[in-house]
This record gives C-alpha cells, structure tokens and sequence, in this order.
C-alpha cells in the first residue's frame, strides 16, 4: 500500500494535497459527528485534506528513503569491500573516517547546513546519504575479511584475475545479502530521520507535504484537531515497523544458521 501510494499519489489521493479550503478547516474525520465522507481523515488548519497530504508524503518519503539508500550502499560497499581486502593502511584510512563521521551529531549538522544553505529536497538527500554509508561500510569490511582467505578468492588471485573481477564476481555476491538486509532496514530508520528533520523545520521544505512537518504544524492543534498531528505520525510508525519486520525476516531467510534454529 506505501509502494503504490508513493508510486501513484496523484492518481490515488482524493484531493489536490495544496489546494486549501477555510469553510472546512478543521473539519472532523468521516466517522466522528460532524465528519464528511468527502474528508475521510479530516481537514487540517488550512482547509486541506489530511488524507491527500499523507498519500502525497509517502512519495516524498519513499523517494528520499530510495535515493539515499542508493547512493550509501554503493558508497559504502565499495568502500568496505577496499577497506576489506586490501586491509593495511587503506584500511586504517576508511575506518578512522567512519570513525570521526559516527561522532558527529546528524541532527545538529543538518540543522546547521538547512540554516546556511536553506531548506532544500537536494540538501536533506546529501546530508542523509553523506550519513548513511558508514553502516554498509563497516559491516561489508566485516564480510570481506571473512572472504578474502576462501579458496576460491585465492584461487581467483593466483589465476591472475584482475582486482576488479575479483570484487564483482567473487567478493560482491558473498556481500550481496548482508547489502540488502542493510538496506531494507536503512529505510526504516531514513524515513524516521527525514521526519524528524521535517518537524525541525531542516527536512522537506514547505508547501511540500512531508510526515514530519505534518506533525509539526498539528501539533498546535492537538486539543480540538487532534487527527492533524495523529494520522502522520500513525503512518510513520506503520511504515517503519513494517520495513523493520521485512528486514528482519530477509536477515531470517538469508542466514542458514537462524533457518536452522528455527
């Protein structure tokens, strides 16, 4: 339902999620008294329908949470995978700068990048993806030094493979699932953070709906309209326990020893 509403929100979405109507501001959800059916899950301060405006913000979710796990898994494969076989100083490098990149607080840089350089889609991409890669990094580096003594890498090396061949055709598939078990959780936690930079007010700029500035603008209307903080926040919560859930059973069905416990 999240995939389809992201990929298709104008199609879905019962209203435009900008056009604003003040006779119906405020109005209440389709099942409480005074509710309209035209408005399923309400009207927010501004006459527009909540509904609309979160089928419009998983679009605005999804498309961040894809693009950023794009660019930081390949980053950071590519980089865990050098750090991993070549080991040595190069290892050294990679590791001392995801070191220094983990003490550094995102909320705080972000805030500080969207006060600079302003709100922008592109800004909150770079800053999450600039974030985001470390994790691959570390735990590809951890699968590659597992890798790299295999037989048939050694073989590979003494066959006199190329470095590249090695990596894409020996090394990558034996990190491919750790990869993707990584990234379906990445989801989760960057549609999480994206929202929380949005109700900070350094995320998605406005008019554009997002989950998080949702919850902020409602959040001072949570004693007579409290549908406009509440539904956003449901969808947050849905969505990243139902990504947690997937990544947690592709990590089930992916690792022999947890199927064996089983």
């Amino acid at each position: 339902m999240l995939a389809v509403a992201g990929l298709f929100p104008w199609q879905i979405a019962p209203h435009d999620p900008y056009a604003a109507d003040l006779y119906t501001r405020l109005s209440q959800p389709a099942w409480q008294e005074g509710g309209s059916s035209d408005h399923l899950l309400g009207v927010d301060h501004l006459g527009r329908d909540v509904l609309s405006r979160v089928i419009h913000g998983a679009r605005v979710s999804l498309v961040i949470a894809v693009v950023v796990v794009a660019i930081s898994g390949t980053v950071g494969t590519v980089l865990g995978m050098v750090a991993g076989y070549y080991g040595s100083w190069t290892d050294d490098i990679i590791m001392r700068i995801v070191e220094i990149k983990l003490a550094m607080p995102l909320l705080l840089v972000a805030m500080i990048a969207a006060m600079v350089f302003g709100q922008s889609f592109g800004l909150l991409v770079g800053v999450l993806a600039f974030w985001s890669w470390t994790g691959f990094a570390r735990q590809v580096r951890t699968e590659v030094l597992h890798l790299r003594s295999r037989e048939y890498v050694m073989a590979a090396k003494i066959s006199g493979a190329s470095t590249a061949r090695i990596f894409f055709r020996h090394l990558l598939p034996g990190v491919i699932n750790v990869v993707i078990v990584l990234a379906t959780l990445l989801v989760g936690s960057l549609i999480l953070t994206e929202s929380v930079l949005s109700f900070l007010g350094a995320g998605v700029p406005p008019p554009r709906p997002a989950w998080g500035s949702m919850i902020a603008e409602g959040r001072e209307f949570l004693s007579i309209a409290w549908w406009i903080a509440t539904v956003p926040g449901a969808a947050i919560f849905l969505t990243v326990l139902g990504f947690n859930f997937m990544g947690d059973w592709l990590r089930d069905y992916w690792d022999p020893r947890l199927r064996q416990a089983r």
